[in-house]
């Protein structure tokens, strides 16, 4: 079952959710009405009824009546360059505010592919900012961006370095971002 975009739904269950834009985790109890703003990256992005944001993870999909999308076979993932998949799934990470992914906002700085240890693993460096250094969920995007990076077979450790430096700005965003958040 799905629901369309901004439709409300009362949570079957308990729900562990992130709070929006502080970053911590919190319980929405059962019965609770949201309504989903924003299903992007594997979590969805709610507001409550009694205010505020929450990321919600696909462990908990189920109270929401949604599905959890199922992951590319690892097996036919690895026939592809590991730097492409890399990227592939950097642009799967969003900000559960802005329905950009962290690439297309200029959120990455670097990304490098190490050489395979003895295991034939690489790990993987990423250094990425925020659209704000106050930023609550810097944490929760950085973890994001680790673990679905350490999900795919051939990567042992992804390490991910939150800078600012250089600040991020509006202009780091590529056009396609820029045209989907009005920027133009």
């Amino acid at each position: 079952m799905s629901h369309a975009a901004h439709s409300e739904i009362e949570l079957a269950r308990d729900v562990e959710a992130i709070v929006i834009p502080h970053g911590y985790r919190t319980a929405l109890t059962r019965g609770t009405k949201v309504r989903l703003l924003q299903q992007l990256g594997g979590s969805v992005t709610v507001s409550a009824e009694f205010g505020g944001l929450f990321r919600v993870d696909p462990e908990n999909f189920d109270a929401l009546g949604l599905e959890a999308q199922l992951a590319e076979d690892p097996e036919s993932a690895t026939r592809r360059p590991l730097e492409e998949r890399v990227w592939e799934i950097l642009r799967t990470c969003y900000d559960p505010e802005i329905p950009v992914d962290v690439v297309e906002l200029g959120l990455i700085y670097d990304c490098r592919v190490l050489d395979a240890a003895p295991d034939g693993r690489h790990d993987v460096e990423i250094k990425m900012t925020l659209t704000a250094p106050g930023c609550g969920m810097g944490d929760v995007l950085a973890d994001d961006v680790r673990t679905k990076l350490e999900r795919l077979p051939d990567v042992g450790q992804a390490r991910v370095e939150v800078v600012f430096d250089p600040p991020w700005n509006q202009e780091m965003m590529s056009e396609a971002a820029k045209l989907q958040l009005g920027f133009f």
